[in-house]
């Protein structure tokens, strides 16, 4: 399902011990690499030179950090602006997973500060996954899902079980926000388990013999969901991002993000944890 990874690799942040804590999991293990730097352009010769050099130690190093197969580890070192570049290799390869550093910065400052990974999070058709550089990775072993009746978070769901059915020990959540939940005098929270949205997923954990955990609380979708992410531990969050947006506003890629609510955009902000975007 995962076979081809590309590592957007800028020399800081935590993906590579993602990376690593992926390599654990028996579906990626015989995944090949892609590791990735970009270097701007430069004025002069010179300075080329020494950027071309610098990216290549960036590299060499992350190549050692990460400690993989050779033959299943490829280097790329390219000169351009890296939020082209990333969307372009991630054509290339055909790759089944981005994988990038990000600031956690919100919507508006994102955009004025030209963030890469907010770029490529809103053109890239491909599964994304964010490392905010302010979070703890851990071993992967508790994934949350938010689900709803969309394609996407069914995709979630069957990526998910994939993930977590040869991990001893492991525990699937499923998250269903209703926003307009009324509940009954004298009750406390709803059943999730009883949940119309979560029935279905309830049943594919159980057919695969997947440990899971359900909660379907009521409130704000990216709060709740961001909340019941710190509270449980998560290791992974797994969230559909449905592309909605017409190909003609491909060549405003802010312009959504400046004038609507995104709850995929919320949670890769606010999440604690590594969030997996899945088209």
């Amino acid at each position: 399902m995962i076979e081809k990874i590309l590592l957007a690799n800028s020399g800081t942040g935590r993906t590579e011990e993602m990376l690593k804590s992926l390599m654990e999991v028996p579906l990626i293990q015989r995944a090949t690499v892609t590791v990735l730097h970009v270097v701007a352009p430069q004025v002069t010769a010179e300075a080329m030179t020494e950027k071309w050099q610098e990216g290549g130690k960036t590299l060499a190093n992350s190549i050692q950090k990460l400690s993989l197969d050779p033959t299943r580890v490829t280097a790329m070192l390219r000169e351009g602006d890296p939020k082209d570049i990333v969307c372009r290799v991630a054509d290339e390869i055909d790759s089944d997973l981005i994988i990038m550093g990000s600031r956690g910065l919100k919507r508006i400052q994102s955009i004025l500060e030209n963030s890469v990974s907010q770029y490529v999070f809103q053109l890239a058709s491909r599964p994304m996954l964010l490392v905010k550089d302010d979070i703890v990775v851990r071993k992967i072993n508790r994934i949350m899902v938010a689900m709803d009746k969309s394609p996407s978070a069914q995709k979630c769901l069957k990526l998910a079980i994939a993930f977590l059915r040869d991990i001893k020990g492991s525990q699937l959540v499923l998250a269903h926000t209703n926003p307009d939940l009324k509940l009954k005098p004298g009750e406390i929270s709803a059943n999730p388990n009883e949940d119309p949205v979560l029935i279905p997923a309830i049943n594919e954990a159980k057919k695969y013999g997947v440990n899971y955990k359900c909660i379907a609380p009521e409130g704000k979708p990216g709060e709740r969901i961001c909340q019941i992410a710190e509270d449980l531990n998560v290791d992974l969050l797994i969230l559909g991002s449905p592309e909605s947006r017409p190909s003609i506003a491909k060549a405003l890629p802010d312009l959504d993000r400046l004038l609507g609510q995104s709850l995929s955009d919320y949670v890769r902000v606010y999440a604690n944890c590594p969030v997996l975007l899945v088209r």
